[in-house]
């Protein structure tokens, strides 16, 4: 499998995304940003398909946008969670221009296939080499802000009376995001990005308790994840985002599982104390 140039560049790629986004993904859902993250891989669209109509790579594009998105949702502070109607309505527009756009370019129905569904297979050396530069930039980014954004994160009353911006915390971290939505884009495509972004995340929430261990877990499910789900790909001959979404919820649901039977088990445990010591 390994002997061919694309595969390749296909597990470079998606293990660099992986990474990532197994990161950023763990304080997203943290944040209960969810949302946000997905309406930037959609508001992304736009910028791809616009970034291909004039000859532009479309992960330029791409980034450009939800660089933009995610900069302007931080900007609008608290105020976000009350605006889901308006971001929704905002997602509509973007990808109706993303429709537009395509419209008008010649390659439509293969282009709007690969940005919508991801076409990893398809990753060049070039755009290796690009993830990679993007990946340790996002992650030195979030290293240096880990701290407060932590604070504000859990803690926002407090960590605003100490003098923590929670503004400024929230626009520096959404602006990692969009990156890192932008990367996922490009392995999962935009409609696709909660599996590498959320999904490992969500479970390594639930099967650990500190902070530096749910982060180490979820970037390793999610680099898992995408390299099963490429090996899977290859000896199937199935879509390689699917592969993927399904491993990710496939774990997501044994988690669930596994966290429902240890909760069964700990309560009948502590039953089984107190009946003893009654008696």
């Amino acid at each position: 499998m390994l002997a061919f140039d694309f595969m390749q560049n296909a597990f470079a790629a998606s293990g660099i995304v992986a990474l990532l986004a197994g990161t950023v993904g763990y304080f997203l859902v943290l944040r209960g940003q969810t949302f946000a993250g997905h309406a930037l891989s959609h508001v992304g669209f736009t910028g791809a398909t616009g970034a291909a109509l004039i000859g532009v790579a479309p992960l330029w594009g791409l980034l450009l946008l939800t660089l933009g998105a995610g900069v302007g949702m931080g900007a609008l502070g608290e105020r976000l969670a009350q605006r889901d109607v308006a971001i929704g309505m905002v997602l509509a527009v973007a990808l109706g221009f993303g429709l537009l756009f395509l419209h008008f370019y010649t390659a439509a129905a293969t282009e709007a296939t690969s940005l919508l569904f991801g076409n990893v297979l398809a990753v060049d050396a070039m755009t290796v080499w690009t993830l990679a530069a993007l990946t340790v930039l996002c992650l030195l980014a979030l290293a240096t802000i880990a701290r407060p954004l932590l604070f504000a994160s859990l803690q926002p009353e407090l960590a605003e009376a100490r003098g923590v911006s929670l503004r400024l915390m929230g626009t520096a971290f959404l602006a990692v995001a969009a990156i890192a939505t932008a990367e996922c884009a490009t392995i999962v495509g935009v409609l696709l990005v909660f599996t590498l972004m959320v999904g490992p995340a969500a479970t390594a929430q639930r099967l650990s308790r500190g902070i530096l261990p749910g982060v180490a877990l979820a970037a390793l499910l999610s680099l898992a994840q995408a390299w099963l789900g490429l090996t899977l790909a290859y000896y199937t001959d199935w879509p390689t985002s699917f592969c993927i979404s399904a491993l990710s919820f496939a774990v997501y649901l044994l988690s669930l599982g596994a966290v429902g039977w240890a909760a069964a088990h700990w309560q009948a445990a502590i039953r089984r104390l107190m009946v003893g010591a009654r008696r």
